[in-house]
């Protein structure tokens, strides 16, 4: 699924970025070579790349 339309970043773009960036969802465009053009996709994208963060963190606290 699109998240962002502008820049054409799918959620599996945003969860891969999130295993290897820290920041918000802006930080994480730029490690993908965008930028944010309208913002309207922001929120989305800093909850999905919140709820993959919490995800490695619960994993990493398992080992």
């Amino acid at each position: 699924m699109y998240i962002c339309i502008c820049n054409a970043i799918r959620e599996s773009d945003l969860r891969k970025a999130a295993l290897t960036t820290r920041g918000d969802a802006e930080a994480t465009y730029a490690t993908l070579g965008k930028r944010p053009n309208c913002g309207q996709c922001l929120a989305k994208a800093g909850k999905i790349l919140d709820q993959e963060r919490a995800l490695i963190s619960c994993e990493e606290i398992a080992l």
